[in-house]
């Protein structure tokens, strides 16, 4: 009878599994069970087993992925994708098909044992198998052939509640097992294995049989109680000559004279194999079904710290002492991050590799958040605070996937006069500072390095030292067949070149005067700021005036923060200019052949720095370009990975430095052009008291609002800044003690009139997420609203009619006045073919105007430009409008009076 029934069952277990499948993704869009296969070697049999499985999992609708490693693969690398396989949140079934085919010693229960006890749905852990022995069967996952097994006996109806069954074998994978599946369904169950003495007495006593010896026609039918159900779940193969192979599939029971006795038995094959299949299929479904009970997909189940408010204020470094950080991997885990996709720093840091923007390609994007500013004063807005309010109100309080994108802080104010909590946030972090200042000063040994050379030997000379003959072989490199091709030489053979060819490709000829590349150091050192090099003896008299920068002032930053991947960094750092030959051209990092050394000494820092807020939701502090004479933006890889990660219903808030009419400007004409993201919402911070001094007003007052109307001019032209590009403004008004009610509520008022989409007062300062609560749902409110961006400009424009609109439509400028050096500039990058590049204004953050004192919404000045300089790699003009330092100095007492090491705690102190 077993045959028919088995078909019965096996076509409505597939229907009913397919049904289950359908109504997940019809409840969950773009959800599928997952089942992965891991294979170590290339047995035969294997292959068939597991393409028996790829069918079936095809045929219900579970994703299946079969992962194959050589037979040469080690214990190490087979655990490493099994970390991986239980890291995905995409694979709900996951298997290890046995035996492992290999050349090496692997420990076969290390491996099965490694597998995550929530994914394994053959049941084969060690806490899938202690479980199941301890009865508790509705939290574990039972081994696929009992489970079909123990399907197979319902099938026939009998009450297996109080029979006898005997249990021939005694194997981690069927025999034990059973055992226990038939114990606590409460029939009274013996095991009997090869060395039991009375082998056919105890069988002849089961009301059901279930053998599995693994030897051929082991249990003859004459044993067997009359009318009991005999499960046979061996596999053997016999001689047998009448067979093309010469050899036929046999049971451990003899299956002909056992027939005429048993009640119900299986054939072998078509049996208990094609149930075990099924149940493996079933399983995969349950562990789809619980993550989906315990995981919302796209919905992060995460930890969230709670903060313990005090009141007054404890100072940045109590405050950041006064919790404990999640261990930075949990954090990754709990965001959907991959084992392999996050490179750990320590207990708080880590590097997210570009794989995982791969591996969700086609999740679709969150809510796209830029937080930015009024004009800026030296009392301080809180820009960074409130983005941090903000992504721990979404998360914490609102329980939204939420990922806050920062730019990682320079050194060298930190040891100056920043003073900023958090040691690891503010001094080497990963070290991608370190990384940009090696690259960019590599550039700058290479540029006085070729000058060097060309000044002091002949074309042959030059030539015969940058392509040598090796083993009497000379051969150009990659970087040099570009530079031949850029020249217009098309010969690969270095022997081929003319006289005239050989002098073009060893040339740069470059012009002293036009070098502008400089180098850096992450620490304030005003004395830097004008040096001469060449001073010894060495070169020869070849000396320069020259300067070093602040590092995260390097066209690398920028680099680093507009590339969207390993290859276009490449390029962009290929494309760099750093002077003019004598004859106008222009001279890049690849024609100084250090491109693909710069790629390497970069390769880590393009990975996005994983940390987390004090109350534990997940942040990417990755790139800090200069906000001035760059665009004032962290990377737009931190931006893309952290959309995918938050899902669509999910939020990322990035921050743009400065001023709206700076940073903002550039983040939408700049950064969003380059990187293809368009925003939601801009959430524009304000305060009162600076709000006053733009009004004229004392810098701190309390309990007048007589300078707030004029004050807020320039919060009325920022948000009408915003609202130029099309999208929705978020007024939020970060509220301080020394503020009253009222001057609270005129702010929001007129903020609200001049067209904010909301405006809500803000407490995060002091109360971290709580008091951000009303900003986040006035967010949420605004992303919803329709939003139309547009560019404010088609970089086709000539250069001067690009800045002329920022002036004017941003500034509040009647025209621009460009001095000589500034028009010669126009001239030159024109005819390089620069002029279709964006513009960068470089100009003081402290006022719309050039003129710093000038507060408030001035209008009809003239914008004076004095010099335009190109960050071509980058991707940018940036016209210079006044005197722009790009080394800092120290002050008198620079915080590093303050700043010490405990030696028994190694607690950094005095960073506050």
């Amino acid at each position: 009878k077993f045959p028919c029934q088995i078909l019965c069952f096996f076509n409505l277990l597939r229907e009913r599994l397919k049904k289950q499948v359908v109504e997940m993704k019809e409840k969950f869009p773009g959800f599928r069970p997952g089942l992965a296969i891991l294979q170590v070697g290339n047995r035969d049999d294997s292959n068939l087993y597991i393409n028996m499985k790829l069918k079936a999992a095809a045929e219900i609708g579970i994703s299946a992925n079969h992962i194959k490693l050589p037979n040469t693969a080690t214990e190490a690398e087979v655990l490493k994708c099994i970390a991986s396989l239980n890291g995905d949140p995409a694979v709900h079934g996951f298997i290890v098909q046995l035996p492992l085919d290999t050349d090496k010693p692997i420990n076969t229960e290390k491996i099965t044992n490694a597998v995550a006890p929530e994914k394994d749905v053959d049941g084969l852990s060690s806490i899938n198998a202690g479980k199941l022995s301890r009865g508790d069967l509705g939290d574990c996952f039972i081994p696929c052939t009992p489970k079909g097994c123990m399907e197979l006996i319902r099938q026939t109806g009998i009450q297996v509640a109080g029979k006898r069954a005997v249990v021939v074998g005694r194997s981690k994978i069927v025999g034990a097992p059973m055992h226990d599946l038939l114990l606590w369904n409460h029939a009274t169950v013996t095991t009997c294995h090869s060395k039991t003495s009375t082998l056919a007495e105890e069988v002849g006593k089961a009301d059901i049989l279930v053998v599995a010896a693994g030897k051929a026609e082991m249990v003859k039918g004459e044993w067997i109680k009359p009318g009991a159900i005999v499960i046979d779940c061996g596999i053997n193969h016999v001689p047998d000559s009448t067979k093309a192979s010469g050899k036929r599939v046999v049971g451990d029971v003899a299956y002909s004279t056992a027939k005429e006795k048993a009640s119900y038995i299986t054939p072998v094959p078509g049996g208990v194999g094609p149930m075990t299949v099924a149940m493996l299929m079933q399983s995969t479904v349950e562990s789809a079904q619980r993550f989906l009970e315990k995981f919302q997909p796209g919905k992060w189940n995460i930890q969230y710290n709670q903060l313990t408010l005090k009141m007054p204020v404890p100072s940045d470094i109590e405050i950041s002492q006064s919790c404990i950080p999640k261990p930075i991997d949990q954090v990754a885990r709990e965001v959907g991050l991959l084992p392999d996709e996050v490179e750990l720093y320590g207990q708080t840091k880590a590097k997210v590799h570009l794989s995982a923007l791969k591996r969700l390609k086609n999740q679709p994007d969150g809510k796209y958040i830029v937080v930015t500013g009024i004009t800026p004063t030296p009392l301080g807005e809180g820009k960074s605070t409130t983005t941090v309010g903000l992504v721990q109100a979404l998360g914490a309080h609102l329980h939204q996937n939420v990922f806050a994108c920062v730019r990682q802080p320079s050194q060298g104010p930190t040891f100056g006069i920043k003073g900023m909590s958090c040691s690891v946030f503010n001094l080497h972090l990963t070290g991608d500072i370190h990384a940009i200042t090696a690259a960019n000063n590599l550039v700058a040994a290479a540029v006085d390095a070729r000058i060097f050379h060309e000044l002091t030997q002949t074309d042959q000379a030059l030539y015969n030292r940058l392509v040598p003959s090796v083993s009497g072989v000379r051969k150009f490199s990659d970087i040099q067949i570009r530079r031949l091709q850029k020249l217009g030489i098309n010969k690969t053979d270095p022997t081929a070149l003319t006289k005239e060819e050989v002098n073009l490709f060893v040339r740069l000829d470059i012009d002293p005067g036009t070098i502008t590349w400089q180098r850096v150091l992450d620490t304030n050192d005003r004395f830097l700021r004008k040096i001469t090099i060449g001073q010894s003896p060495t070169e020869k008299g070849f000396s320069r005036m020259a300067q070093f920068d602040i590092t995260v002032s390097s066209e690398i930053m920028a680099v680093l923060a507009l590339s969207d991947g390993l290859d276009d960094m490449k390029k962009r750092l290929g494309r760099m200019v750093v002077a003019s030959s004598k004859r106008g051209e222009p001279v890049t990092t690849d024609d100084l052949g250090v491109t693909g050394a710069l790629a390497v000494l970069m390769r880590d820092a393009v990975k996005p720095n994983l940390m987390q807020t004090l109350e534990g939701t997940p942040v990417f502090v990755h790139a800090g370009p200069f906000a001035n004479i760059a665009h004032g933006n962290s990377s737009v890889l931190a931006d893309k990975i952290a959309l995918k990660l938050v899902g669509k219903e999910g939020f990322v808030v990035t921050e743009a430095g400065f001023g709206a009419d700076i940073g903002m400007e550039k983040f939408f004409n700049i950064k969003c052009r380059y990187s293809g993201l368009r925003p939601h919402v801009v959430v524009l911070v304000a305060t009162v008291r600076a709000l006053k001094m733009h009004g004229g007003g004392p810098a701190v007052s309390t309990g007048s609002t007589g300078d707030l109307p004029l004050g807020c001019s320039n919060l009325n032209k920022q948000i009408q800044n915003a609202r130029m590009f099309g999208v929705p403004v978020v007024v939020a008004v970060n509220a301080f003690k020394t503020d009253t009610k009222a001057e609270l509520a005129l702010v929001v008022q007129l903020a609200k009139e001049a067209g904010a989409f909301d405006a809500v007062e803000c407490t995060h300062w002091a109360e971290g997420g709580k008091g951000a609560v009303a900003l986040a749902q006035a967010v949420q409110r605004a992303s919803q609203a329709p939003s139309n961006f547009r560019f404010l400009y088609n970089v086709e424009l000539p250069v001067i009619d690009k800045i002329r609109l920022i002036a004017q439509q941003i500034y509040g400028a009647s025209d621009i006045e460009l001095l000589p050096e500034a028009q010669e500039k126009v001239t030159l990058y024109t005819k390089q073919g620069f002029g279709n590049l964006p513009i960068c204004m470089a100009k003081t953050h402290l006022s719309l105007s050039h003129d710093p004192e000038q507060k408030g919404a001035p209008t009809g000045f003239i914008l004076p430009i004095r010099d335009i300089r190109a960050s071509v790699g980058a991707g940018f003009l940036y016209p210079l409008v006044g005197t722009m330092s790009t080394m800092p100095g120290l002050p008198t007492r620079p915080c590093f009076y303050d700043i010490d090491l405990d030696p028994v705690s190694g607690e950094v102190n005095g960073l506050f």
